[in-house]
């Protein structure tokens, strides 16, 4: 039998795991307690926030349990880049799903059987297949983790039947841990996970909802087009973004005209081809700086960590579904936008939506709940994040000072007897006209459909006369958001049993005044407010971000996955602030796992030793400091030849030897380079331009320049002599290690 390892054991193992591998230094919030509990054997229900970390409460276990974690994933377009990721890890990952040809399907599953994989994402239309789940019956499984897990429940807002019907893994799986993981359930639709996947008396991990790093920020729609290209012209110019709009239409019709702005757009709906939909996708997923413009098909599971925002220019369903689109945004933990336009018509074709259509009473009365939750956040006089958090029964004491309502707070006021002249002016007209018409009214307007219904007779027309038509729109937006006024088959107003109250007197009402403050003081101060600190990372930094950024794009086209894949902006941000020296500093960076720091490690440091030369230092904080000194003295102990910052080496041509590992510096001045050393050095850089035509790799991918220089100054002759020079990693020498000592003996023996 195997030893019972103690907690204790469990966690260092996790932690060594977490480190080698994906290179972060501890886990966050619960990471640690969740994936204890699943490698132990134990079945959890894990909520947490999109960008929380939830994947890997599955991966580490499946790498220190026994046998393969089988992932069920309700995308299948996504799959490939969540295993591409994966595998940049060094973790041995594959997919299932209906996109792979016979012949690969068998290789899967013949690398299952022979334990040869890590982990295995598996759609759940193809997990339920007589064929597949006898197939893992005869494989050795780590657990099953059941991502997006709310889609079991018919409560939940993106319900899926197939979800439905993985009460079959308990079933014929009872010894194997169950993980269910989801971003956002309420309490019913959390009963449901736990009844269908029988999770019942399982551990259940809710992490806080919130998402500090995102701005959130709702406006009335004034000109949705020019509002979203104003927004990200001042604060995401070049940021990756999604765009939700409401139908195809308005997806198409937004994409295309922020193309013809300069703004580099892709549309994605269900209504376009397989093709279309795609090249949508990889776009936005490999390219930098794309904005998808997308209905809600667009999204679940997106694992892009820079998008930087998330637009809705049309109003969401519900809460939920706000959440979850919204938390797309920002999943590496950096600033970014969650920015919303919404006006009356949004609040009229949504509740027309829900009213008319066939699902049971029960759930449209649970959906109209959820929307009048949403409504409420959109019309708040409080902290957004605070209505937010509270719907998922998260308290927050304070204000966030990240939203819009803490960063220009409306101003409030009575408005009840506004909602009664409102009110009375939807009764006296038959509680069928629209909000044109009963704004007219309210303003006196004598047109031609108020004079030929006669409503310029009645006693409510031009009551209003002391307030100008946006005030009207936006005070009758607020009575439907609020259920004092309904909408009908023909966008016809009617007050409701809630007005009742309020039209006697017996209640007040009070509600924001947006026109108080004229739009452009509004857009200035949202802009100047909103701004401060978005940027990734300080100025001073910007020039080596956009190197390190550039240098994985290109990159990431080359090995054909999505940039984040290599590295994450977090981790290009720490890098630019710590700008390590050597490798064993570069590996302290979170996110730099060993799998990385090999193949990725002198191409960044050469990077990081370009810019830091010509830009001004950044004084070093007290740690930052104590990283350099341990990282060098550990260099020297080890007795590792790379220094804390390579000098490229200028003395004359001789067969390399071995160096003291400390010298005493010379106030002498340099050697200048020998004329054979600069023919070396030339013939080197044109092999470079050689082999930078036939792999289409950038120079500095092919070798840096200071592993030219190292090069140039020790002459090696063999492919052996390679080995220990700085930049000469196994994969280099492998690669182009002969062509290398050709281009040197044909310049020695010349």
């Amino acid at each position: 039998m195997p030893s019972v390892q103690s907690p204790a054991d469990t966690d260092a193992r996790a932690l060594e795991v977490l480190g080698r591998v994906w290179g972060y230094g501890q886990f966050r919030d619960v990471q640690a307690d969740i994936v204890r509990t699943v490698v132990e054997g134990n079945n959890a229900l894990v909520l947490m926030p999109t960008g929380g970390g939830k994947s890997l409460c599955y991966q580490v276990p499946s790498l220190l349990r026994p046998g393969v974690g089988i992932v069920v994933s309700p995308l299948i377009a996504l799959m490939k880049d969540q295993v591409d990721a994966l595998r940049q890890f060094g973790v041995r990952a594959a997919f299932l799903n209906s996109s792979l040809d016979m012949q690969s399907v068998r290789e899967v599953e013949s690398a299952l059987l022979a334990g040869e994989l890590d982990m295995l994402y598996v759609a759940p239309e193809r997990l339920l297949l007589p064929r597949t789940l006898d197939l893992l019956e005869r494989a050795p499984v780590a657990l099953f983790a059941i991502d997006e897990a709310h889609c079991v429940s018919q409560w939940g807002h993106d319900f899926r039947p197939e979800y439905g019907q993985l009460g079959v893994l308990p079933q014929r799986f009872p010894d194997i841990p169950r993980v269910a993981l989801t971003a956002t359930a309420d309490d019913r639709t959390r009963a449901d996970i736990l009844n269908v996947l029988e999770l019942r008396g399982a551990a259940q991990f809710i992490s806080s909802f919130d998402r500090p790093n995102i701005q959130y920020r709702v406006a009335n729609k004034e000109g949705p087009k020019t509002q979203l290209l104003d927004f990200i012209h001042a604060e995401h110019r070049g940021d990756a973004g999604i765009v939700y709009c409401l139908s195809r239409k308005s997806v198409e019709q937004t994409a295309q005209w922020l193309v013809t702005q300069r703004v580099d757009a892709v549309p994605y709906h269900a209504g376009l081809s397989p093709r279309e939909r795609n090249h949508a996708q990889e776009r936005f997923l490999n390219d930098e700086g794309v904005v998808v413009v997308a209905t809600v098909a667009f999204g679940m599971g997106i694992d892009k960590p820079n998008v930087r925002f998330v637009a809705h220019l049309d109003l969401p369903k519900s809460m939920e579904g706000y959440y979850q689109e919204t938390g797309r945004a920002g999943r590496d933990g950096l600033p970014s936008t969650a920015w919303m336009v919404y006006g009356l018509a949004d609040v009229v074709n949504v509740k027309r939506m829900l009213s008319q259509s066939d699902a049971p009473d029960d759930v449209k009365r649970v959906e109209a709940a959820k929307l009048d939750a949403l409504l409420t956040y959109c019309e708040a006089a409080t902290c957004r994040r605070q209505l937010l958090l509270s719907y998922f029964g998260e308290e927050r004491n304070e204000p966030c000072g990240n939203c819009d309502i803490c960063l220009n707070p409306p101003k409030v006021r009575d408005a009840t007897r506004e909602a009664q002249m409102a009110l009375s002016a939807a009764i006296r007209t038959g509680n069928r006209f629209g909000a044109a018409h009963l704004t007219d009214i309210l303003l006196g307007q004598p047109t031609e459909k108020v004079v030929a219904m006669g409503h310029h007779l009645l006693p409510t027309f031009g009551v209003g006369k002391g307030h100008d038509d946006k005030m009207w729109r936006g005070l009758i937006r607020q009575l439907v958001s609020l259920g004092h006024l309904a909408a009908g088959e023909h966008y016809g107003l009617s007050a409701t049993g809630k007005s009742r109250p309020l039209l006697k007197g017996e209640t007040t009402l009070m509600l924001r005044e947006d026109s108080l403050i004229p739009r452009e003081k509004v857009r200035k101060r949202d802009r100047d407010a909103s701004r401060s600190g978005r940027a990734p990372v300080d100025s001073q930094d910007a020039p080596l971000f956009e190197a390190l950024r550039a240098w994985r794009l290109q990159l990431a086209r080359q090995k054909a996955v999505p940039p984040y894949a290599i590295f994450s902006d977090a981790t290009l941000k720490a890098i630019c602030e710590l700008r390590p020296g050597s490798a064993a500093m570069l590996g302290t960076v979170s996110g730099v796992g060993q799998r990385k720091l090999a193949d990725y490690g002198e191409d960044v440091l050469e990077i990081v030793r370009e810019h830091s030369g010509s830009e001004r230092a950044r004084p070093a904080s007290a740690a930052e400091r104590g990283v350099r000194e341990n990282s060098a003295v550990l260099g020297l102990l080890r007795g590792a030849e790379e220094r804390t910052s390579f000098q490229p080496m200028r003395e004359p041509v001789q067969p390399r030897t071995s160096q003291p590992l400390l010298s005493v510096s010379s106030s002498e001045p340099e050697a200048p380079p020998s004329p054979v050393h600069t023919e070396i050095a030339e013939a080197l850089r044109e092999l470079r331009r050689e082999l930078t035509r036939e792999t289409s790799h950038s120079a500095f991918v092919i070798f840096p320049n200071a592993t030219l220089e190292a090069l140039a100054a020790a002459c090696p002759r063999t492919v052996e002599e390679l080995q220990g020079l700085p930049g000469m990693g196994p994969k280099r020498i492998e690669n182009y290690g002969e062509r290398i000592v050709d281009a040197i003996r044909t310049v020695l023996d010349g």
